[in-house]
């Protein structure tokens, strides 16, 4: 079966999210209102509308790091997230977690990062050089 994510959150500005989703992370845009908008989140559906973004706290322990909860993310081949976190430290982005491998050697491993989009949003973006490897143990 073969399913796409879907995902709605409040973001605080439309031209805001347009850059920083559109320009700064290259998500390609799709339908909009004036209202929200919906972009192709590496190949899933993200919707923005205008509204109060859920509140986040720093309370979710993933190896060394206290992470934001919630957050969404997006999980990529390795090439795929080598590539896109080049392309957020050369435009300065500020990491909440910087880019970092998590659990090196062991069943699992991934490179990881944490950023806030400009509405507070937390976002993780995995990487991870065999799927098949996302759920081991």
């Amino acid at each position: 079966m073969r399913s796409l994510f879907h995902l709605a959150i409040h973001v605080t500005d439309l031209d805001e999210t347009r850059r920083f989703y559109g320009d700064v992370l290259g998500c390609t845009e799709g339908r909009s209102t004036d209202t929200w908008v919906d972009f192709d989140f590496f190949g899933h559906q993200l919707s923005f509308h205008l509204g109060t973004p859920f509140a986040t706290t720093r309370t979710g322990k993933v190896g060394d790091h206290m992470v934001m909860m919630p957050h969404l993310g997006v999980v990529l081949a390795l090439p795929d997230w080598l590539a896109l976190s080049d392309r957020l430290e050369q435009r300065g982005l500020t990491f909440d977690i910087p880019p970092v491998i998590r659990f090196p050697g062991e069943p699992g491993e991934q490179r990881t990062m944490f950023f806030f989009d400009p509405s507070g949003n937390p976002i993780e973006v995995k990487g991870f050089a065999d799927f098949d490897s996302v759920f081991a143990q």
